[in-house]
């Protein structure tokens, strides 16, 4: 249990960074991207276990397709995050997900 709140903490600390740093993607506050990786991390577990075959057959490659669209869900659900358009939703999603990379590498 503590290494999914400390997943879900790194993930949020990547959602505020590059919510920070990309124009184009809206956050009110911390909380906000605590939320956003709380919903982001429930979507893509669903959708990566639904898209295990594709996975498998693309060698990881639909992952970052899959990793899109759950920002893209997520931007939908959430009220207080917003993102401008899908080419920042694309580079949303790849720099979110090098920056957990980088996160949970670090620590």
């Amino acid at each position: 249990m503590v290494s999914i709140l400390w997943n879900v903490f790194l993930l949020s600390i990547a959602v505020f960074v590059v919510a920070h740093v990309l124009p184009g993607i809206r956050l009110k506050s911390f909380s906000t991207a605590i939320l956003v990786a709380v919903v982001y991390s429930i979507v893509n577990t669903i959708l990566s276990f639904f898209a295990f075959p594709f996975i498998l057959i693309t060698l990881g490659l639909f992952l970052l397709v899959i990793n899109v669209l759950v920002l893209w869900i997520t931007d939908k659900l959430i009220e207080d995050f917003e993102i401008e358009n899908f080419a920042t939703t694309i580079v949303a999603a790849l720099l979110i997900t090098l920056c957990n990379l980088l996160l949970r590498w670090v620590f």
